[in-house]
């Protein structure tokens, strides 16, 4: 949880918000990669791509 703590200390000290879409992306893309492992839910996230 620090790591979080300090990513966004870090964000709002240097103003990098342009990194907050990013990040957001990063985490659905994760997050779907997850799901398509072994769920029935994989063969609708692979027509998305």
């Amino acid at each position: 949880m620090s790591f979080l703590q300090e990513l966004w200390a870090y964000i709002r000290y240097r103003k990098k918000l342009w990194m907050i879409p990013i990040l957001m992306v990063l985490l659905v893309f994760g997050a779907l990669l997850l799901l398509a492992q072994n769920s029935v839910v994989a063969p609708f996230i692979y027509t998305l791509f």
